[in-house]
């Protein structure tokens, strides 16, 4: 049985094994062949502060200033941020010490459109896909009856 190595591992596992890295000590071949670890937010979105409002990315941030807009030439009212949702209230297991807290969603952005409430969430294709968001965007639906529109 043959073993194929792909030309560029055996070229990094040469050049790490002529560092010492590989070879002499085990702990440091097991640093230098893991993955860095990545530090820093899940998605790599970067905060923003606009008005004194920090978001959590700058297509948030963005999206504010275009609602912004909207409601400054009266085509939307009652512009708000972080708006919370309550989709089931907390309950207490009979095994448990505590109480579980109510499970809410909180909308990016809630405003009025021609008197009908419009929730806004502003999500990358990445984070559209998250199973907690997909829950919660279904329970928005059956519990209150308001789509959250997914802005990309």
């Amino acid at each position: 049985m043959t073993v194929r190595i792909n030309g560029n591992a055996g070229n990094r596992a040469a050049a790490a094994s002529k560092r010492g890295r590989i070879g002499e000590g085990g702990s440091a071949v097991e640093k230098s062949l893991k993955r860095p670890i990545l530090k820093g937010r899940k998605y790599r979105n970067k905060k923003v502060t606009i008005d004194g409002i920090t978001f959590d990315s700058k297509r948030e941030s963005e999206r504010y200033q275009e609602l912004k807009a909207l409601a400054s030439r009266n085509l939307i009212e009652d512009l708000r941020h972080q708006v919370p949702f309550e989709l089931a209230p907390g309950v207490r297991f009979s095994d448990e010490k505590r109480a579980k807290p109510a499970l809410r969603y909180v909308a990016d952005f809630a405003y009025q459109l021609d008197g009908r409430l419009v929730v806004e969430d502003v999500k990358s294709a990445i984070t559209a896909k998250a199973a907690a968001y997909r829950i919660k965007r279904h329970l928005m639906l059956a519990v209150h009856g308001i789509e959250v529109q997914e802005v990309r």
